[in-house]
């Protein structure tokens, strides 16, 4: 569903994203891994149109990035990290409104509120205005607005940030039942979310990709089975005791 070529990304003389390629097929839950600077926020604001590539292309269930931008937008649902809501709306107000700028009809709209609430846990919160809400149920708003017109492609930036133990277990029992019909990408910086939920990681280091497989072939890589210590050798380019790269 998405098929990445060569993409990369300048900011002046800094190359942010360094020609960068991979593919994500329906039903997996790619991890994007890496240090803060690293690459993976820019990589998703491409992949979602809202920054250009310098080079490079992505094609999102078949469309270009570059050519067919607005058919890219319609397929995702996006999460940002700092996702902006209107804060002076209700919950049910405001995905009314992000349903209505999708261009969804009224009967329709009402439906996949309800749908998106119940899924998101958002009952006691619906009548609630965004600017009382706790981060974590901001973060559920965001997820529930991603979701509204059932996209293909979920693209979520820290989508655990700030939630508590309880609401993180599920939050990622969540993406792994969306992941049965939809191809999703998630960025991470907590390495047990990895392996409670992706299928496949990604490491990014310096834009450029470093690793590229499962959870348990990350692992592999440390003979005491410890992914925060391969991780760490993979981006700081220090040996770590155990950790064969």
């Amino acid at each position: 569903m998405i098929e990445v070529k060569s993409l990369s990304k300048a900011f002046d003389t800094n190359l942010a994203v360094d020609h960068i390629s991979f593919s994500v097929a329906k039903g997996e839950v790619l991890g994007f891994l890496g240090p803060n600077g690293a690459g993976k926020s820019t990589t998703m604001k491409m992949l979602t149109c809202f920054l250009a590539p310098t080079s490079g292309d992505a094609l999102v269930v078949g469309n270009s990035i570059l050519t067919a931008p607005i058919e890219v937008k319609r397929s995702i649902g996006y999460m940002p990290e700092n996702a902006p809501l209107y804060e002076d709306l209700s919950v049910e107000d405001f995905l009314h409104f992000v349903a209505e700028t999708r261009g969804m009809n009224k009967n329709l709209i009402l439906r996949k509120t309800d749908e998106v609430i119940q899924t998101c846990a958002l009952n006691d919160v619906r009548y609630a205005l965004i600017e009382t809400l706790s981060k974590g149920f901001k973060r559920r708003v965001s997820l529930a607005q991603a979701l509204i017109h059932d996209p293909q492609v979920l693209i979520l930036d820290e989508p655990t940030d700030g939630l508590d133990p309880n609401q993180k277990h599920d939050v990622r029992k969540l993406i792994k039942a969306l992941s049965q019909d939809k191809c999703i990408i998630l960025s991470t910086h907590i390495l047990e979310e990895v392996e409670a939920v992706c299928s496949r990681a990604i490491i990014i280091s310096n834009g450029k990709i470093e690793f590229d497989g499962t959870p348990e072939e990350l692992k592999l890589k440390s003979s005491a089975g410890r992914v925060d210590d391969v991780f760490r050798a993979i981006t700081t380019g220090l040996v770590v005791e155990g950790v064969q790269l």
